[in-house]
């Protein structure tokens, strides 16, 4: 049986955006589930927008969501040589044509298109004139002689069955008249060599099927199996845009998603199996198909993400959770104060909270905020409403707890009992003491289960805060 192939080929001018991930998710899942390897080409041909910044952010972002490929990144301008080959094999077999139409010939084509209503097409007008008529000093390019009549057939995983005739496909460049390739003749040429069974990817291509299917005709290969997979669009409906989640992987990363969850989404994300929502990555493989992608756009949902993110957290191991936050920690608003002071002891008391502050986070950013307390500077700064909370008898309450807590074993379960039994004689709610008690320690009306905050800051640091707000 056929090794299955599979291959993710973006073009390094910008980020690693996320239909992009879910393109190399798509092909990850098809290879890891039926034993194949899937590969990774840069198709960097176009040397003005490329850049290594690029290639970078999106290996980066390939590795972070844990997409690994065989080998190392293949070069497509590297391979130019090779495209040029070939592109001059055709010509010598006779089923591709230099052709030295000049600038002005192919934009006057273009007008009359234009003027009759017509798509812009090559009439053709160098495919069967002798190369002796060239004109001198002019570097031709070089065209595939199309079929042109009957039709062009591409059998689509997803998309079907689709004829598109042969008329309308005109004699495309192969080679430009410097020498290098167009994207149409490299992406053939490299996925033949490259031994690529499956091309899996955006719907935008699927044109490009019809043409790069005549190339692979010419050159006597075997087409590839097709599968165009239908683009992302935002909640309402139109196409994916930054303000619904058209950003970087790396922004995903930086507020805070797990890559196993931003996994599971986008595997959702226009494919599905069944009514199963939340699934490993090992049975996304098993199961992923192109039966289950549906030939709709995909609608990208934020809350959906941030759900299934909470999901995960709430499941994961807390001293992962923190890995993953330090990670992030310099791109995030409150990180880098919070990593200047992140030693052994904070990552400690940290570790401590982690159980609670995991249960009601839905992305690691919000973990940062829960646990400033721990960094914050006497004395605390109050926000409005810790500052309401200590108005009227609350830091008499406090006054009066104050030597109960210093006598007190310092864990959990024994503070909380001396809370309760002092507020059972005091004749008020748990609420009326343990509410004051926060707002002194943290500065704030909310934050993890006061007793654990009590426990994280320590009998020293809880003590110190409490005698500046009941001085």
């Amino acid at each position: 049986m056929t090794e299955i192939v599979t291959r993710f080929a973006p073009s390094p001018t910008g980020f690693l955006h996320i239909g992009g991930a879910r393109t190399a998710l798509f092909n990850w899942l098809y290879a890891r589930g039926h034993g194949g390897r899937m590969l990774l080409r840069i198709e960097d041909t176009d040397r003005e927008r490329s850049s290594q910044a690029a290639i970078e952010a999106i290996v980066d972002g390939l590795a972070w969501l844990g997409l690994d490929w065989e080998g190392e990144p293949i070069s497509q301008f590297a391979r130019c040589a090779r495209h040029a080959e070939v592109a001059l094999g055709l010509v010598a077999a006779g089923r591709a044509y230099r052709c030295y139409a000049s600038p002005e010939e192919l934009q006057a084509m273009r007008e009359e298109a234009r003027a009759k209503g017509l798509p812009p097409r090559y009439d053709g007008r160098w495919r069967d004139r002798d190369p002796s008529e060239a004109p001198a000093g002019v570097a031709p390019v070089i065209r595939i002689k199309a079929p042109q009549s009957g039709e062009t057939i591409v059998d689509d995983k997803v998309q079907g069955r689709v004829a598109f005739p042969n008329k309308d496909l005109d004699d495309f460049v192969i080679l430009r008249s410097d020498g290098t390739p167009t994207y149409m003749h490299a992406v053939v040429v490299d996925d033949h060599d490259m031994g690529v069974t499956h091309v899996i990817r955006g719907d935008d291509h699927f044109t490009n099927a019809a043409r790069q299917t005549i190339l692979y005709d010419a050159l006597g290969w075997t087409v590839p199996v097709w599968a165009h997979i239908p683009l992302i669009h935002g909640p309402d409906g139109h196409k994916l845009s930054k303000r619904h989640g058209a950003l970087g992987v790396e922004a995903y990363r930086a507020m805070g998603y797990l890559p196993e969850a931003l996994r599971n989404y986008l595997a959702r994300l226009g494919w599905s199996h069944g009514d199963d929502e939340i699934f490993s990555s090992e049975q996304a493989a098993e199961w992923f198909d192109f039966d289950g992608i549906g030939r709709s756009p995909a609608r990208f949902d934020f809350a959906k993400l941030q759900n299934l993110n909470g999901h995960y957290m709430r499941l994961a191991d807390d001293g992962y959770l923190l890995e993953r936050l330090e990670a992030i920690l310099p791109e995030i608003e409150g990180g880098p104060a919070l990593a200047a002071r992140l030693d052994e002891d904070l990552r400690r008391r940290i570790l401590g909270l982690m159980p609670t502050l995991k249960e009601r986070a839905k992305a690691l950013v919000e973990l940062v905020a829960g646990v400033q307390f721990l960094v914050a500077e006497r004395p605390l700064h109050l926000d409005a409403k810790a500052a309401e909370i200590l108005s009227g008898d609350a830091r008499g309450l406090l006054r009066a707890i104050e030597p109960e807590l210093r006598s007190a074993d310092w864990d959990a379960s024994a503070l909380e009992q001396t809370v309760r039994t002092f507020s059972e004689r005091a004749g008020v709610k748990l609420g009326k003491v343990a509410q004051p008690l926060r707002a002194a320690l943290t500065g704030s009306s909310s934050s993890p289960p006061i007793f654990d905050v009590m426990v994280a800051l320590g009998r020293d640091q809880s003590l110190a805060r409490l005698s500046d707000q009941i001085v």
